[in-house]
Parts: C-alpha cells; structure tokens; sequence
C-alpha cells in the first residue's frame, strides 16, 4: 500500500478505497520495501555456501527468475478464461495494465502480490535445498527487482542506448503489436527459444 496522487487517471479495480490502494505502488515505497526484503535475503544468506558457490547460486537464482517472468506473463497473465468471474481475475492481475499501460503506480507489482510470492518461492528454494536455498532466492529476488524496473523504465523513461531501447522495444511491442508474443521483460532471449519473438511495429 503506498501514498499516490488521485489526479492521475487510474482503471478502479475495487469499489472499496481500502482494498483499492492495496493495487498501486510508488517506485520510492518499491525501493524501500525491496531494500528491506532484499537486506533479509542477504542476512539470511550470510556465510551460507563459500564465495564461489554463492555467485553460483545467485546467477543460477536470477536466470530461474527470468524463466518464471516468461512462463507467469505468457501462461497466467494472458489466460482467457469463458467464465465472468475468471475475466475479471485476469483483469485485476494484469487486463488493466494492458488497458491502461501508462498508469506509473501500476507499473510496479504491488507488495501485496510480490512478496507473498516471493516468501512462497523462498520457502520452495529452502526446502529443496536447505540454507542455500537462501542465497539462491537472492538471485531470484535481484532478477525480480530487475524486472520490475525495467518494466516501469519501458513506459515511464526514455530507455537511451542500445541495450535499454532494445529492451523498451521489445516490450511495447508486446502491447501494440501483438498480445501473444514479446512476454519476456529482462530475457528477450526467452521469447527467441519458445518462439513469441515478435519485431513488426504495427499491430497484426
């Protein structure tokens, strides 16, 4: 939940201004609530595995979040349910982002849903793996970070240069050129190997 601005024009999810505020995030409560959970990550993480182990962890923790960005937009976001009540699950997730993309406060995800996915994740990695399973969710969690300001980069800043303009490329091209292709955000890679690769401009 985070303090935003009423005069920017906004989709209403909710018809209770409680549960309503609960769906928008500023970038500074997204710096702050990632600097904290982060900051527990690496506490947690402290001493775990040696030097050489943990970057192993972190890089393979970071390219498993990549894969999951790719599978959750492709394969949840993007699901086309018959039923009303379905569409509008779907619309709350995601539909009005794409109904409303330049809203900034719902650029980001909201804590609500980011870290109570994020502590699922975590307490997966653990499990499987015991106490580095903590570091690898660091790198889960870094790739996460990453993400999200990226996404919030490709419709709010200019994205100069070659790597950043490719990435906003690809991504509003996602939103005006085709739905179904372009799902990854930080990995266009992804979308090349599983063949959602789309480059043309203008909308199908």
């Amino acid at each position: 939940m985070t303090n935003y601005r009423s005069d920017v024009p906004r989709i209403r999810l909710f018809k209770n201004d409680f549960l309503e505020r609960f769906t928008v995030i500023s970038p500074a409560a997204f710096a702050v609530t990632w600097t904290i959970f982060l900051g527990v990550a690496v506490y947690a993480s402290w001493g775990v595995t040696s030097m050489g182990v943990s970057l192993a962890l972190v890089a393979g923790g970071v390219l498993i979040w990549t894969l999951f960005e790719y599978v959750m937009h492709r394969f949840i976001f993007h699901l086309k349910f018959k039923s009303e009540w379905g569409q509008k699950l779907i619309f709350i997730a995601h539909g009005n982002h794409h109904s409303m993309p330049g809203d900034p406060y719902r650029n980001i995800m909201p804590p609500l849903v980011s870290v109570v996915i994020s502590c699922a994740v975590w307490l997966l990695f653990v499990e499987l793996i015991g106490k580095p399973g903590s570091v690898l969710f660091l790198g889960f969690g870094i790739g996460y970070v990453v993400y999200d300001v990226t996404h919030y980069a490709c419709h709010q800043l200019p994205m100069r240069g070659k790597i950043l303009s490719a990435l906003r490329k690809h991504h509003i091209r996602h939103h005006h050129a085709k739905e179904e292709g372009n799902f990854a955000i930080t990995a266009i890679v992804w979308d090349r190997m599983f063949g959602t690769y789309i480059q043309k401009k203008t909308r199908a």
